[in-house]
């Protein structure tokens, strides 16, 4: 064990990701203060579709993170019961021109299924492919409502958050950060930990340090419509669409540019006559809200996760899929911070592989 009981640690960031990071490292009894410059998840958490995905057709360098990832959200429930996840399983398929079926990827959980079978999953569909990918074990959940959870758990811990609190600078002693400057005051800091999505690279710059971290933008929309059109996650060609707890249909579709055409209204607009094409039930299909989200994209598609090279004291944790890996990496980084306790899964995330001659 390390000696990080009581290890002061700065959490920058309260989306899901930096309130994860804040409830483990709370946790394990260190002294935690969280900054966020606006809301608990007003960033890309507040606009993220939020399915917890850990299949992957490629070979994939996060293949053991991403494994862990339904395992330790399983464990949070226990922990902490406000966090409402729907573990309904998703479905995904895709036509291809030689109407090959779909082969599972890296997935064990994911089953092929017949068309009967779809059926019997979504009854709703009006045209089901022959052939599709059920992830049995694979859900979603509503980001906001499980990044407050998890701030909770923190603050319950000990942790102290300050929202409305933007970072200024950062104290520097002998090339290593010991504290915060922000608009509230300076806060003092064994360690800090950058969590805040596509603001990294801000902030890595006030250290004079450049991370490769790009803004990747996707569109996210709210529909008001029946309940009980979709029991599964679908992922589809056509659309990509789940059903709240509220009753609600989310949806998901990439961003194309920012023609007015292309406008998330506008966008929800063809969604909603898309998935009117593809299901039965729909009487009617109102958005009520469709935003773009920015998704932090390291260059390499690799999360970034570990101490930064060139200055003491900082520790990184950017990464997509954030929904997906939060708990995982929580629970981890923890471990490395108070513990000094390096994970082997983490290994391919280090931020040293951008520094390296």
């Amino acid at each position: 064990m390390g000696d990080g009981q009581g290890k002061r640690v700065v959490v920058i960031g309260a989306g899901i990701v930096g309130a994860s990071l804040a409830y483990h490292l709370a946790g394990k009894g260190a002294n935690i203060t969280v900054v966020e410059a606006e809301g608990i998840a007003s960033g890309v958490t507040g606009s993220s579709f939020a399915w917890i995905n850990t299949s992957h057709p490629d070979p994939d360098p996060i293949a053991q993170l991403r494994g862990s990832a339904i395992k330790e959200y399983r464990r949070l429930e226990t922990q902490l019961p406000g966090l409402k996840i729907r573990w309904t399983g998703a479905l995904s398929y895709s036509v291809t021109p030689s109407g090959a079926l779909p082969i599972p990827g890296n997935d064990a959980s994911a089953k092929l299924v017949s068309r009967s079978q779809i059926l019997d999953l979504e009854p709703n569909l009006k045209t089901p492919p022959q052939s599709a990918l059920y992830a049995i074990e694979e859900g979603a959940l509503d980001a906001v409502t499980v990044t407050h959870a998890l701030i909770a758990g923190a603050e319950a811990y000990g942790a102290n958050v300050l929202t409305q609190t933007r970072v200024l600078g950062f104290v520097t002693q002998n090339g290593k950060v010991t504290g915060v400057e922000t608009t509230k005051g300076i806060i003092d800091a064994d360690i800090v930990v950058l969590a805040a999505g596509t603001g990294i690279t801000k902030l890595t710059e006030m250290l004079e340090v450049s991370l490769p971290i790009e803004a990747s933008p996707a569109i996210f929309i709210r529909y008001k419509s029946q309940p009980n059109l979709v029991h599964t996650l679908i992922s589809s060609p056509e659309m990509e669409v789940r059903q709240s707890s509220d009753g609600a249909l989310l949806a998901a579709e990439d961003y194309l540019d920012d023609t007015m055409d292309n406008q998330p209204a506008a966008i929800a607009l063809r969604t909603a006559k898309a998935i009117q094409n593809q299901l039965h039930g729909v009487v009617s299909i109102e958005p009520e809200w469709a935003c773009v989200g920015l998704r932090p994209m390291p260059v390499d598609g690799i999360p970034v996760i570990g101490y930064l090279p060139k200055v003491g004291g900082v520790y990184v944790c950017a990464m997509h899929p954030g929904i997906t890996l939060a708990a995982v990496v929580g629970r981890l980084v923890s471990e490395e911070i108070i513990d000094d306790k390096a994970s082997s899964a983490l290994c391919p995330c280090r931020p040293d592989r951008f520094f390296q001659a």
